[in-house]
């Protein structure tokens, strides 16, 4: 296992596109790329790049999140309806057990570092 600090450089991490998972969609056919970074030995933890073109979709998360908008907008609705809008430069963190939608205003991008138990 590598025990050396781990540069996150974009264009140098493992890729997938695709789009959102059609059961998922409530507007739109956003396309997703993930670049992924790192998984940690016990795969639990998990970190990269993420991006999406404009679309919305239903979240359900059984992981938490830490989260750093890089470019773009988004709009995050929870399951009583309150929304909150992240953009460039926002950090944030979504918990396990979050419930609600996800909405690309055009296009985003984010670093993400996920845990799961």
């Amino acid at each position: 296992m590598n025990k050396k600090l781990l540069r996150i450089v974009e264009g140098q991490g493992e890729r997938e596109a695709g789009p959102v998972a059609e059961e998922k969609l409530l507007a739109g056919k956003p396309q997703q790329l993930t670049e992924h970074f790192f998984t940690n030995a016990k795969e639990n933890f998990f970190c990269g790049v993420w991006s999406s073109d404009a679309g919305k979709w239903k979240l359900s998360y059984s992981e938490d999140e830490f989260c750093y908008i890089i470019d773009g907008e988004a709009i995050i609705t929870d399951a009583d309806g309150h929304s909150e809008r992240v953009v460039m430069g926002d950090a944030f963190c979504i918990p396990a057990g979050f419930e609600g939608s996800w909405e690309t205003v055009g296009s985003v991008k984010k670093f993400y570092a996920i845990y799961e138990e």
